[in-house]
């Protein structure tokens, strides 16, 4: 493993006393709070601990950050191996009796049981600090460089003369074993293996980190570190270091006192961003769909473009593709170097889960070649037809014993919440179900909606603690949506409710013909003194009008699959209708 700082004078070492941050706050703030947790795979109540961390980081963004310190017995070297000199070494800087255990801002020297921390924490983030720490990490993904500054600007003055600095590089999402005696954290398990977060990888600066001065009010430290970040860390059984899964901290400790530097005084998270040699190295990242109500093929998805390149970028074209089907698009504006901006793109999909392509083709006019990949999917949704404007639906959950961590919400195409419900009571006997009906009433037409079912412990509503189940029935009785009760966090389900076309006064006219049937890419709409061609789609929406002829002919290429109601109008008014159903 290569680890090495510049000491450049300018840059690395020099303290100043003008307020010339780019980064840190110059305001008084109370501390931030680092929480090291010292844990194993091989530690059964250690999954308690994970949730109780989550718990107080979640309750607190952006002023918490839990650190997973693998090291001592429970922590095996089979992979994955998070075992690190630097675990090791912060395990013995303090008195540790049994796992898990974990200092707060370092403000004990012995660890801590798990029931303590959360008081811990509340009572340090309640306190003034001393001082802001702040930065960038700055990551060359082809060289795997980090370059990164921080800054500490002082708001009062430290009992000691010297501080310590640390910037430490932690790893998300690392798929492994995991001892677990009671299902203490049921929501970090994937598909029998358990999702470990916030693991301590490295440190880049000393261990316990770079003596910095002075440490007076008005003082800005800078301190800037080039860092060679490992393709895989641990020895036997490393773990791959994943560049989007890290994240770097910088906090600022106050003294030695015995082998670590402690209390710590205050902490944070370094922006990271992406930068290269290159002139021009357009990404695109975080690409994400947009999961709202909508019963429809046509979906939207967000995305960072960024620029990675030294020069400015003007203009992007690319290239959605999904399952065969692609779509151009075109971007374009003013994103300077190590700039992002936040971009949508529509394009339809079809039924199913899959993953696309968006590939660059050209760059400030001229040609350019790069590929990301991006989830998609379409559900399938219920069909309601209704005569009225408004209808009814009843829910029907049948609850397991732990109703309490029960809640669900109807949301309509805009997003609003039009009906929730939950949580439940809690059933007494192992194993108890009970029935709860939701009555929601008017709900409007043609509209479309989610239904989504919650479990807070993220186990569902079934199996060992009872067999739940829940369905959805419209105004006529039937069943329109039903789902059992394994769906661990959350389900979703999509309904349509549609009125009836209006059919009055129609007159078909003889001799006019609407096909082909399924359509392709045409509609073709044959018969004399046709004025108008119309199409509905399912929601009862007009989605297309031309004028008509004796030999109409509709470019339908663009319409998602789908069943839609095609209306021929004459000039003496009479209609034909028909329903066609498109598939491309």
């Amino acid at each position: 493993m290569k680890k090495f700082t510049f000491a450049l004078i300018s840059l690395l070492a020099l303290s100043i006393t003008v307020k010339a941050q780019q980064y840190v706050s110059t305001e008084p703030a109370n501390r931030n709070v680092i929480l090291e947790e010292f844990t194993g795979r091989n530690c059964g109540y250690c999954t308690d601990g994970h949730r109780i961390a989550n718990q107080i980081m979640a309750a607190n963004p952006g002023r918490v950050w839990a650190i997973n310190v693998h090291s001592g017995g429970y922590a095996p070297t089979s992979y994955p191996n998070f075992n690190t000199s630097v675990s090791a070494s912060i395990l013995g800087g303090f008195s540790v009796d049994g796992f898990p255990s974990g200092v707060v801002n370092r403000s004990t020297s012995a660890g801590q049981n798990r029931s303590a921390w959360s008081g811990l924490a509340t009572q340090q983030l309640a306190q003034a600090s001393e001082c802001n720490v702040a930065g960038v990490a700055r990551i060359n993904p082809e060289t795997r460089v980090a370059t990164i500054t921080v800054e500490v600007y002082y708001t009062g003055n430290s009992t000691a003369n010297e501080n310590y600095l640390t910037v430490a590089m932690l790893q998300d999402s690392i798929l492994g074993s995991q001892s677990d005696y009671g299902n203490y954290n049921p929501t970090q398990w994937l598909n029998g293996q358990y999702v470990h977060m916030h693991i301590l990888r490295d440190i880049v600066t000393p261990t316990w980190g770079e003596a910095i001065s002075p440490t007076t009010a008005g003082t800005l430290v800078t301190k800037t570190y080039e860092y060679q970040i490992p393709e895989v860390i641990g020895n036997p059984n490393g773990v791959d270091v994943v560049l989007d899964h890290i994240i770097f901290l910088a906090w600022v400790a106050e003294r030695y006192q015995g082998t670590p530097t402690r209390p710590i005084l205050t902490a944070c998270e370094l922006e990271k961003t992406t930068v290269t040699d290159q002139p021009i190295y357009p990404s695109i990242m975080a690409t994400e769909q947009v999961m709202n109500a909508s019963c429809s093929h046509m979906k939207s998805f967000r995305y960072e473009l960024a620029n990675l390149g030294t020069e400015t970028i003007t203009s992007i074209k690319y290239t959605a593709e999904v399952e065969g089907s692609s779509q151009d698009f075109e971007w374009t504006g003013e994103l300077a170097s190590g700039d992002k901006t936040k971009l949508e793109f529509d394009m339809e999909i079809p039924f199913g889960t899959f993953v696309g392509t968006i590939n660059i083709t050209e760059v400030n006019g001229e040609a350019y070649e790069r590929s990301f990949e991006f989830d998609a999917e379409c559900s399938e949704w219920a069909e309601v037809e209704i005569e009225e404007e408004t209808t009814n639906v009843k829910l029907y959950i049948i609850q397991d014993q732990f109703g309490e961590q029960i809640t669900w919400n109807i949301i309509n195409s805009t997003g609003a919440v039009v009906a929730s419900g939950g949580p439940y009571q809690h059933l007494m006997g192992s194993g108890s179900t009970q029935p709860n009906v939701e009555i929601i009433n008017d709900l409007p037409a043609d509209e479309c909606y989610l239904f989504r079912i919650f479990d807070s412990n993220g186990n569902g509503i079934c199996c060992n603690y009872g067999e739940g189940y829940y369905y959805i029935k419209d105004a006529a009785g039937n069943r329109i949506i039903e789902g059992d009760g394994a769906f661990g966090s959350m389900a979703s389900h999509l309904f349509s409710i549609n009125k009836k076309p209006d059919v009055v006064g129609e007159n078909p006219v003889a001799g006019l013909i609407i096909y082909p049937n399924p359509a392709n890419n045409k509609i073709c709409v044959d018969g004399e003194d046709v004025s108008v061609v119309e199409i509905y789609n399912s929601l009862g929406q007009r989605v297309l009008m031309v004028e008509g002829s004796d030999k109409t002919s509709v470019d339908v290429a663009a319409f998602g699959n789908g069943v839609y109601v095609v209306r021929a109008i004459t000039n003496e008014g009479n209609v034909t209708t028909k329903k066609v159903t498109i598939a491309h």
